[in-house]
């Protein structure tokens, strides 16, 4: 069966790293942000490779951003459920709001809430948007599978990436 582990957390918490730390060890997996579900469908209408978009973002943005807006108005969890419908497995290192969550929960996800201070993020970034609902809609959700605190450095939160590949060998893979 399918399986989804989604990944939460304000900007600059750590959500990529974690998620490519995961990668790392469970290589039967994917990485597939939201945005990318855009991406991989304009791809493979249009012949080319996700990473030649990547590469040339500015050429392909207008169009890109149409066709979002397109899947959107099919069904305002379109992309969502592209995603979902994948063959991977897949890991999504960018859900930021409840509807988000407890779509992807509905489908069996195990979720990951990254947590990191404003100080420790704002040393590795500018922070912008704070008070954004994308930024706070889940500071106050509290059913996460496994919460990480990235408040110390790369190894640590290395370290507690391969305690969650274990724990998720041991009870959800």
């Amino acid at each position: 069966m399918k399986k989804i582990i989604v990944i939460s957390g304000k900007q600059y918490c750590g959500k990529d790293t974690l998620a490519k730390f995961l990668l790392d060890g469970l290589n039967d997996f994917i990485r597939v942000g939201i945005g990318d579900a855009i991406k991989i469908k304009y791809a493979n209408e249009h012949n080319i490779t996700f990473d030649e978009i990547e590469s040339n973002k500015h050429l392909y943005r207008s169009d890109l951003i149409k066709l979002g807006n397109w899947g959107r108005q099919q069904d305002p969890d379109y992309w969502l459920k592209s995603i979902i419908e994948l063959p991977n497995n897949v890991i999504v290192p960018d859900v930021r709001v409840e509807h988000e969550i407890n779509l992807f929960k509905s489908y069996g996800a195990f979720t990951i809430r990254v947590e990191s201070s404003f100080e420790n993020r704002a040393k590795r970034a500018k922070i912008t948007n704070a008070d954004d609902p994308t930024e706070t809609a889940l500071d106050n959700y509290a059913f996460w599978d496994a919460v990480i605190d990235n408040n110390s450095d790369y190894e640590h939160l290395k370290m507690q990436a391969q305690e969650l590949i274990v724990k998720l060998r041991k009870n959800y893979l």
